[in-house]
């Protein structure tokens, strides 16, 4: 029974996770009016704030200081923040500009990019149905080459950036909420010398907005650390096929808004692309399934 509750309680957070990711291009439509790269300093900013006070409760801190005990992991730290970071800003800059649609196909992509850094990386080998995986999602991504006569950057971006840092994170000995702060800390100097730059403009990044966009830009920090938690309790209680399986409710929250509640446009070509895409993780899934329930 306890074992059945807290399977349950794991699904609960999972979904929770999952759920406030997938609402993400809600929250971040309120401040369409704020540059990307603005939205983003202020995130950072106000992220290493609320995790750094997070890691002071919960006396956490060692954690955090497993990161500088060699060169090789600070300089991992450094590029999982720039890839993060990057990928933050592409993403705020699709839901500014009515790009949720993309958006959401590249976190769709993702899990393939990820089979296909294994390959290409980690020099893993795959199985058949790994390859037509693939094959599918080069095939998706052909047909909006086609389609939109050029690369579609913004999803190709965000499953890039992603799907490699996801790769970098593997390698440090830090858990998301320490790893969280690192990365934001990591920011900061970039966020500070984009501030001095906008300075002689007279723009402020940080003070020059209205009371309701600073309560939004202080409250981005807090939404960024709050799914993490979230998931990083679920991960606790779950195996890693069900957390595989949840992490699908993000893009098809994105979706979903992008059509219903942005009214962004789907073209033909794009729903093939998408179908192609599902199609994929279908028989992703199935081999991962496969591979799960395979006796040792």
């Amino acid at each position: 029974m306890v074992t059945g509750n807290r399977h349950l309680a794991g699904i609960a957070f999972g979904l929770l996770a999952y759920a406030m990711w997938g609402f993400f291009p809600l929250f971040f439509r309120q401040l369409a009016h704020v540059s990307p790269m603005d939205v983003l300093s202020n995130r950072a900013v106000w992220a290493c704030v609320f995790v750094g006070v997070l890691l002071s409760l919960r006396r956490q801190w060692h954690k955090v200081a497993a990161v500088f005990r060699s060169a090789r992991q600070v300089l991992l730290l450094l590029i999982a923040a720039l890839l993060i970071g990057s990928n933050w800003l592409v993403f705020l800059w699709a839901v500014a500009n009515q790009q949720v649609v993309a958006s959401s196909l590249g976190y769709f992509l993702t899990p393939l990019v990820n089979v296909l850094l294994g390959l290409l990386v980690l020099k893993e080998r795959l199985n058949r149905l790994e390859w037509l995986s693939v094959a599918l999602a080069l095939a998706a991504m052909a047909n909006e080459i086609v389609a939109i006569g050029h690369l579609p950057w913004v999803s190709l971006v965000l499953a890039g950036t992603f799907g490699t840092y996801g790769l970098v994170r593997k390698q440090l000995p830090v858990d998301a909420v320490s790893g969280l702060w690192l990365e934001t800390l990591a920011m900061l100097p970039v966020c500070a010398l984009y501030a001095w730059w906008q300075a002689p403009s007279g723009h402020a990044v940080f003070t020059g907005h209205d009371p309701a966009t600073t309560v939004l830009l202080v409250g981005s920090g807090a939404l960024t650390a709050l799914p993490l938690l979230a998931f990083a309790a679920a991960t606790q209680r779950l195996d890693l096929a069900s957390v595989g399986m949840l992490m699908y409710i993000n893009p098809t929250l994105q979706f979903v808004t992008a059509i219903w509640v942005f009214g962004e446009p789907l073209r033909r070509a794009q729903l093939l692309s998408f179908g192609l895409i599902w199609l994929g993780l279908l028989v992703f899934s199935y081999s991962a399934w496969r591979k799960y329930r395979k006796p040792a």
